[in-house]
């Protein structure tokens, strides 16, 4: 698998940390925002393979960011999971139906949340008897 680069952005330090370690685990370079102000910056800057995407981000919500993304050529394309301790009842129809392909409540099944990646990075998806 080469290196395929995931923006993830969340204002919380240890969910950062904890998304960096799985990720650099399984082959992934990462790279971070803490904002919403931020995570357009740096995704312009270095165009992501994927991205994890809080919805509760300082300077505006997850919501904002995933709009601004899909209003700009060459960030629409980029695949997004909302990854939040948002109720999903109250938010996950509307973060797929506006861009998102993905979402996952905190806390998560780390081996889900990379099935998902892989499967939205077009990559083999290995499932385990273990994980069933």
């Amino acid at each position: 698998m080469a290196d395929k680069r995931i923006l993830i952005i969340d204002d919380d330090p240890d969910v950062r940390l904890g998304l960096d370690i799985r990720l650099k685990a399984n082959g992934y370079e990462t790279l971070f925002a803490a904002d919403s102000l931020m995570a357009l910056s740096i995704a312009q800057k270095e165009k992501p393979d994927l991205i994890l995407l809080d919805i509760g981000l300082p300077g505006g919500d997850g919501f904002v960011v995933m709009k601004r993304f899909k209003m700009i050529p060459s960030l629409a394309a980029i695949p997004i999971i909302v990854v939040t301790a948002k109720d999903p009842l109250t938010h996950k129809d509307w973060s797929l139906e506006h861009g998102a392909e993905d979402f996952f409540q905190k806390p998560f099944k780390n081996e889900e949340l990379i099935k998902s990646i892989r499967r939205l990075l077009g990559e083999e998806v290995k499932i385990s008897w273990l994980e069933t």
